[in-house]
C-alpha cells in the first residue's frame, strides 16, 4: 500500500527506511524509537532537602563589540562619563540654589522643595511599549495631573524628571544621557517597567543595558510588565516624598550610576 493510498486509521506497511515490516532494519528503527520515547535524565546534581543552587551572576558591564574599530573608528564609549563625573566634585557645585537664594535662610529652602515635590515636570520621552502606560497616566481615566505630575514638557531644558519608559538598548544609551544632562538641577529620575528596571525579557541581550542605573542615577524604580499607570502615579507620589526628605542634601545626591558592582 501506498502511502498516499492509506485512509485516516491506516498505517503505511513501508517503515521510513524503505525495508518491508520484519526486514533486518526493523529492529534496529524499534531501538532507535524507544531511545527518543526515554524520558530524558536530568543534568543537574541531585540536592539536598533545603539546598538552593547557585546564582547566575551577570558582571555589571556593558557590551562592547569585539572589533574596536567596528563602532565610531574606536573612539571611546560616551555613555559611561557619569561615573567618573560623579567621583569629581565638579558635579557638586550646582547645589540647586542659585543667585540669590544663597543667602536665602533655611526655611526657604524647604518651601522650594514643597513646590518642587507638587510641581514635577517630566519630560515628554519613550522608548518602548511601556510609553503607553506613561501616556495613560496622563489620560481622563487616570489624570496624574491631580497631584501636579503635569505637562509633559518636550524640552529637557523645561524638565525635572526623566521617566524612562521601555528597552534601553547600547545605541539609544547615547542619546537619552545627552537628555539627562540636558536637565537642570534639581532633576530626578524614573525607571518605568521591568526592561528598564533590569533588562526584562531581554535580560542578558547582547545589545539591551541590563538597567538603566548602570549607566545614570535613579531614585524611584517602578516594575510590571507592563506597569500599570496607577503604578506610575504611586511612584511619581513617592518621589514627591523623596524630594521633601532630600532637603538640604541636594550636594550628597548621586550622579554617576546607582547600580551595585555585583549584581
Amino acid at each position: 500500500m501506498a502511502i498516499g493510498d492509506r485512509g485516516p486509521g491506516e498505517a503505511s506497511a513501508v517503515p521510513a527506511s524503505g525495508n518491508p515490516a520484519g526486514g533486518p532494519a526493523a529492529p534496529a528503527a524499534s531501538a532507535a524509537r524507544a531511545a527518543a520515547n526515554a524520558p530524558a535524565k536530568s543534568q543537574l546534581a541531585p540536592l539536598a532537602p533545603g539546598e538552593l543552587t547557585a546564582p547566575i551572576v551577570v558582571p555589571n558591564t556593558l557590551w562592547r563589540a569585539a572589533n574596536p574599530l567596528a563602532y565610531d573608528g574606536g573612539r571611546p564609549a560616551e555613555i559611561t562619563h557619569l561615573r567618573e563625573f560623579g567621583l569629581t566634585d565638579v558635579g557638586r557645585r550646582d547645589d540647586a540654589r542659585w543667585g540669590a537664594l544663597q543667602i536665602v535662610p533655611t526655611k526657604a529652602d524647604y518651601i522650594l522643595d514643597l513646590i518642587r515635590a507638587n510641581s514635577l515636570w517630566p519630560l515628554l520621552s519613550g522608548l518602548a511599549c511601556c510609553a503607553f502606560e506613561m501616556m495613560s497616566g496622563a489620560t481622563s481615566k487616570f489624570d496624574m495631573d491631580r497631584w501636579g505630575m503635569f505637562p509633559f514638557r518636550a524640552s529637557p531644558r523645561q524638565s525635572d524628571v526623566l521617566i524612562v519608559a521601555g528597552t534601553l538598548t547600547t545605541k539609544m544609551s547615547g542619546p537619552l544621557i545627552r537628555l539627562w544632562e540636558q536637565m537642570p538641577e534639581p532633576k530626578w529620575c524614573v525607571a518605568l517597567g521591568d526592561c528598564t528596571v533590569s533588562g526584562g525579557r531581554y535580560k542578558r541581550s547582547y545589545s539591551t543595558v541590563q538597567g538603566i542605573d548602570r549607566v545614570m542615577p535613579v531614585d524611584v524604580y517602578i516594575p510590571g510588565c507592563p506597569p500599570r499607570p496607577e503604578g506610575l502615579i504611586y511612584g511619581m507620589l513617592q518621589l514627591g516624598q523623596l524630594v521633601k526628605d532630600q532637603r538640604g542634601h541636594w550636594p550628597e545626591r548621586e550622579i554617576g550610576p546607582t547600580a551595585p558592582d555585583k549584581i
